[in-house]
């Protein structure tokens, strides 16, 4: 009894030195809107549909990205495009292209399905809106170029220099004895 009552209250004073430890450490706060938010490179966030170099959308309207998203929160209506009205290189295009924001977990299955590479997903993380009917994002949405000020790309130079030098010496290739 007395043992426990000495080890519990070992492990509340130690606790309480991680609490005093950091309470006279100036907070780490990004003031978010006023400074930019660093992001990893491989952060996935907002959807983007990606255009060729001529204008034209890499979307053509497969559905693959439709089957490949475990929440079904895609939904692709295909057109037939005419030579009057061409909006991909295609025979076919996204007529109809809704992605309800809601629904996603943000996995990337649909940037990995699709084989033309049309659907991204950018490093926006700012997705919150007032109404649930603003958070299915349309086509003519997921086109417009996007590159909020607000989000800088983490550079981890530093570190991938340090981690190399760490792999060469412990991984040395030894000479053969002769």
């Amino acid at each position: 009894m007395l043992r426990e009552v000495w080890s519990g209250s070992v492990e509340i004073l130690r606790a309480m030195g991680v609490t005093l430890k950091y309470l006279f450490k100036r907070p780490v706060t990004n003031q978010f809107p006023r400074e930019a938010a660093v992001v990893y490179p491989r952060f996935r966030g907002r959807h983007v549909l990606k255009r060729h170099d001529n204008g034209l959308e890499r979307c053509i309207g497969c559905s693959l990205c439709l089957a490949a998203c475990p929440t079904n929160c895609i939904l692709v209506v295909a057109g037939e495009n005419t030579d009057e009205e061409r909006y991909s290189p295609g025979e076919r295009y996204a007529e109809i292209y809704e992605i309800n924001l809601l629904r996603c977990i943000f996995c990337g299955y649909c940037a990995e399905a699709c084989p033309t590479e049309a659907i991204v997903l950018e490093h926006d993380f700012a997705l919150s809106v007032y109404d649930r009917w603003d958070a299915i994002i349309t086509r003519e949405q997921l086109l417009e170029p996007h590159r909020p000020e607000y989000i800088v790309l983490r550079d981890d130079q530093q570190w991938q220099d340090s981690n190399t030098k760490w792999q060469t010496s412990v991984f040395r290739p030894q000479a053969p004895a002769e």
